[in-house]
């Protein structure tokens, strides 16, 4: 079999991300070789991989992150032609470009479509060679093919289904309300040609007896000429990696009788918020995100996250008096992480006298609690460092501008430790169980809280979770007409909705 099948959605954060992920959990148990692919990420949150997997000496590469975690779920190899263009948000209308897991410049809001004509070109250069090596590309698009204002500079949703003439199925989140006329409306907009790759639906995050629901999917399939592949139904334990900051209210533990309280700065250009994912699957660990110095009162752990923006967060943070709250509670002995940028806010010094994160000499004296200098130069960091820290094995990945220098502290996972106040560049270090463990102690003992090491794995606990999404896609979804669409293709007499088959 060879073949790739489009997973669309009505909205931004339908599910695509969890039904793609989920499918290439399903395919690759079925002995598949499977590649997951998105032609063009709009995300702070990214992963370091192999710039070639076959070459180990070629290099690191960056990706997005959902797409890292895909390729795990496929039981395949990150690499960057899963995720050929990363758009990284450095402003409301300009993003930093990564091109094949490399910088690319950066790309406005004023040049939409004539600044990414090459990165179209790229992105279907990376989907051929990919469809090339692997039996089932399963494609994830962005926010919605319906961006009838985008569609002609379009390579990521019905742009990539026309290259590659893949069948494309519609996710619509039926928990946020009104996903039949969603699923309608995305097909009628469409020009004819088009419609005419749309296979069908998959409802995504159902609560309650699908017997009430079966009459609406009866009434959509007969006035759209498309079937329903299968309802998602809402899972407590479907919680991956995401692309974006939407769902960061969700992101919290059960509260309860936490032994420790960890509250996770929300920074607006926050990237790489996932570090803190490990976290939140210790029992007896709380971990909350806050925006006001309140939020902050009550935590043992206050961490400072990545961001896109190291001198404007810095400066938001000031403006919120969230900086005098983190030094108070540093004053009091109670421990701070700071992770890649948040770390670097800990120091004295902010320089960028290049312009790397916006503009050129900008510098912003930091929070003072680590004697760090950061100065950003114009060529990124990649690698995927190992060490110790704390006594145990550490590990992660860094993807970064600046530069330190550090003073008198102490060094700590490729950063700086001054008592209580840890800052690291190295992301995903959390997710490394001894070390995560013997920090936790380590927090606990200067927090004056209790605390006892679990037994939880991460790694075990993402696996888990990819089971439990292929579980889900095999018994609710027809895995097997699903893939009859990636062998066979649409179907040739799908039903054309006015006004888009009009145009």
């Amino acid at each position: 079999m060879r073949g790739t099948l489009l997973v669309a959605g009505t909205t931004s954060d339908a599910g695509k991300s969890v039904v793609t992920t989920g499918l290439c959990r399903a395919f690759a148990r079925r002995g598949l070789r499977v590649a997951p692919y998105k032609a063009q990420n709009m995300s702070n949150n990214s992963m370091v991989c192999a710039l070639d997997p076959a070459d180990p000496g070629a290099g690191t590469a960056e990706i997005g992150r959902a797409q890292w975690t895909q390729a795990l779920a496929a039981r395949a190899v990150p690499e960057p032609a899963m995720n050929p263009v990363l758009l990284k948000p450095g402003s409301d209308r300009r993003s930093h470009v990564v091109v094949m897991g490399r910088p690319g410049g950066s790309v406005s809001s004023a040049d939409w479509e004539t600044g990414r004509r090459h990165l179209a070109e790229a992105a279907h250069a990376a989907y051929d060679d990919l469809a090339d090596r692997y039996d089932v590309v399963v494609a994830e698009g962005a926010g919605s093919p319906t961006e009838i204002n985008l569609r002609g500079g379009d390579y990521v949703n019905m742009g990539l289904a026309r290259h590659a003439g893949a069948p494309v199925v519609v996710v619509g989140d039926i928990d946020r309300g009104g996903v039949f006329a969603a699923f309608h409306g995305t097909v009628a907009l469409l020009e004819a040609a088009d419609q005419a790759l749309v296979a069908g639906f998959v409802v995504n995050k159902f609560r309650g007896d699908p017997v009430l629901l079966e009459p609406g999917l009866r009434e959509l399939s007969a006035l759209t000429g498309r079937p329903v592949y299968g309802v998602l139904p809402w899972h407590p334990e479907v919680w991956l990696d995401s692309e974006d900051a939407l769902d960061l209210a969700g992101r919290r533990t059960t509260p309860g009788a936490a032994a420790l309280r960890v509250a996770v700065v929300r920074l607006p250009r926050v990237s790489n918020f996932t570090d803190v994912d490990a976290l939140g699957l210790e029992p007896g660990v709380d971990v909350v995100f806050a925006a006001t110095p309140a939020a902050l009162a009550d935590a043992d752990l206050v961490v400072l996250p990545g961001t896109r923006a190291t001198l404007a967060d810095l400066a938001w943070l000031r403006s919120r008096g969230l900086d005098r709250a983190i030094a108070e509670h540093a004053a009091a002995g109670r421990p701070v992480l700071g992770i890649c940028g948040g770390f670097q806010m800990l120091g004295r010094l902010v320089e960028d006298p290049d312009g790397a994160e916006g503009a050129a000499g900008a510098s912003a004296e930091g929070l003072g609690l680590l004697d760090v200098v950061t100065r950003f130069a114009a060529d990124k960091v990649l690698r995927l460092p190992v060490g110790t820290a704390l006594g145990a094995p550490a590990g992660g990945y860094e993807i970064h501008h600046g530069r330190i220098t550090r003073g008198d502290d102490e060094e700590f996972l490729g950063g700086a430790r001054r008592g209580a106040v840890f800052g690291t560049m190295w992301h995903g270090s959390l997710e490394h169980d001894a070390f995560r463990k013997a920090f936790l102690v380590e927090v606990a003992a200067a927090a004056g809280a209790s605390y006892t090491p679990s037994t939880v794995s991460f790694a075990a606990a993402r696996e888990a979770r990819f089971d439990v999404l292929g579980d889900l896609v095999e018994e609710h979804l027809d895995v097997d007409a699903l893939l009859g669409l990636v062998a066979s293709g649409a179907p040739a007499d799908l039903r054309m909705l006015p006004p888009g088959s009009e145009r």
